[in-house]
């Protein structure tokens, strides 16, 4: 019997009557780029993450890489800056540092958790330090109390990368996005919220970096042939933005299922050759993926 990875079609066939409807509806109005879709969307991300701010962008990467520009722009950083980022990361984390100019500076992450040992930190820090980036890798948080401590100390930026976490939430029902200064977020197919296609997004209650990404985002433009500076073509698509706002309805109790499956998973694998997230409940986590530890990798597969 063949299970596949992740069967996205049978995960967006519910979904299926809704996007034909907005669909037609897409076709209907005639309006392919930053129209009310993206506006509607935006506004219902950024209150499901608790933010003043969402912009959509083209990507995940994009949607770091523009934080980092919009940053440099408004003056908290420039060019050579070091970035503290988790040493086990999807490589996009680390090609939005270098192509905004900057340093990635690697962190050892906890085996536990996947996330940035907090003794570690110490040991990566430099005069040249600006950013601490926490990955929220596989849709568990990193130590946010740890990592805004640490940010707060040495007068650093706390950046998310949370393109595996959405909706994962502390204790106090703070949502990833609305735990640093700003958050860059993926909705690649695969995601917990994914679109029909890439897509991107940055949440913040930064007004400036807000107003400067949004005019990054489209080659740097404040108003019609008016280009305030050297921008980018990375646009949240209009259809993908209407997809992504009829599957946000949903997302709370498709992570809640994904966390019901995770510890039946965590109960029933017994083995002493594997070793299961450390996961006891809650809603830190949203499971993007499950991930297993194993003693002979090539073995087990």
């Amino acid at each position: 019997m063949k299970i596949p990875f992740l069967d996205v079609q049978k995960i967006n066939a519910r979904f299926e009557t809704q996007f034909k409807e907005r669909f037609e509806q897409f076709l209907n109005k005639g309006w392919y780029i930053l129209g009310s879709a993206v506006n509607d969307f935006e506004n219902a991300f950024a209150d499901y993450c608790g933010v003043k701010h969402c912009i959509g962008v083209g990507n995940g990467l994009d949607a770091l890489r523009l934080i980092l520009e919009g940053y440099k722009i408004t003056g908290a950083l420039q060019k050579g800056d070091e970035v503290l980022v988790a040493a086990h990361t999807y490589i996009a984390t680390l090609l939005a540092v270098e192509q905004a100019g900057l340093k990635p500076v690697l962190v050892d992450v906890d085996y536990d958790t996947f996330n940035f040992n907090t003794q570690s930190l110490e040991n990566a820090l430099s005069a040249k330090t600006k950013v601490i980036m926490p990955v929220h890798l596989y849709g568990a948080l990193g130590p946010m109390a740890a990592v805004s401590a640490f940010a707060k100390a040495h007068k650093l930026l706390v950046i998310e990368d949370a393109a595996q976490a959405h909706g994962a939430a502390t204790n106090g029902n703070i949502k990833a996005g609305n735990l640093g200064d700003a958050a860059g977020f993926s909705f690649y197919p695969t995601k917990n919220l994914g679109a029909l296609g890439d897509g991107g997004a940055i949440t913040t209650n930064d007004d400036a970096l807000a107003d400067t990404v949004r005019q990054l985002r489209n080659y740097g433009t404040s108003s019609k042939y008016v280009n305030e500076h050297i921008g980018f073509n990375s646009r949240l698509d209009e259809i993908q933005a209407t997809f992504l706002s009829v599957k946000l309805k949903t997302l709370d109790v498709d992570n809640e299922r994904r966390r019901a499956i995770a510890l039946s998973y965590i109960k029933n694998i017994n083995n002493v050759e594997i070793t299961v997230p450390n996961y006891g409940g809650g809603k830190s986590h949203v499971f993007h993926l499950f991930v297993l530890r194993v003693r002979d990798r090539s073995h087990f597969i």
